[in-house]
């Protein structure tokens, strides 16, 4: 290929990928996902998907996205149906972001903000039906394999709970008092409180389908609104 030929064929190339990001954008509606904590808002034009979080992260809790997610394809996620984040001490995937997609001035807890969990069906709550937890209920959950102790002790607590009132959500969770039981018509329920970070481990969790993160949304954006 000559100098000319070379020239044609280049803008060629950026001609076809701007008509694509064009189409993209006209046809294509982002999802929102639940993001590693200390995203940013723009964290989808930061992040240059290297994976670096994904590496660190001591509960295997991120992942890419894959190609069925358009324009966000290989930026970092987190699928709380399968595994929250633990909200683990120093952050080791902020530390580990080079390009300012997760914050570094996020330190502790109180500082993250991912989401927020939402009671789906309440009706479908072992503790709001005082049913107690089968081997059989939470067998995904204690058949996954633990690489770390951190794992193992994450797991240990749902084995606990075996044979018991359910109550995998709220000793799960890595948030001080983020979600409790209530007394309601002489039922004990679910409530998320206000310091909920919408870390999924929750929604992980929870066997029966009830908890779901909103992610990007704040406390007072659900329930206020809701009130």
């Amino acid at each position: 290929m000559n100098r000319r030929e070379f020239s044609i064929f280049s803008i060629a190339a950026i001609g076809c990928a701007a008509g694509s990001g064009v189409l993209i954008n006209k046809f294509y509606e982002p999802k929102l996902h639940l993001r590693p904590p200390g995203s940013v808002q723009n964290f989808e034009s930061l992040c240059i998907k290297c994976g670096q979080c994904v590496q660190v992260c001591p509960y295997h809790s991120i992942e890419l996205l894959g190609l069925d997610d358009g324009i966000n394809l290989a930026s970092a996620y987190i699928n709380p149906s399968k595994r929250g984040c633990y909200l683990c001490d120093l952050f080791p995937c902020v530390l580990a972001c080079p390009s300012g997609a997760l914050d570094h001035s996020i330190n502790s807890i109180k500082d993250v903000k991912m989401g927020v969990a939402v009671v789906r069906d309440i009706q479908k709550c072992y503790a709001t039906l005082n049913k107690n937890v089968s081997q059989d209920d939470i067998s995904i959950l204690l058949n996954r394999q633990t690489y770390n102790q951190r794992e193992s002790d994450a797991k240990k607590i749902i084995e606990d709970n075996i044979d018991k009132s359910c109550s995998l959500c709220v000793n799960s969770c890595p948030v001080d008092e983020a979600i409790s039981f209530i007394q309601l018509n002489e039922k004990k329920v679910v409530k998320i409180e206000s310091n909920c970070v919408g870390c999924g481990v929750c929604q992980e969790v929870c066997f029966a389908g009830v908890i779901e993160i909103l992610p990007q949304k704040s406390y007072n954006e659900i329930y206020e609104e809701s009130k």
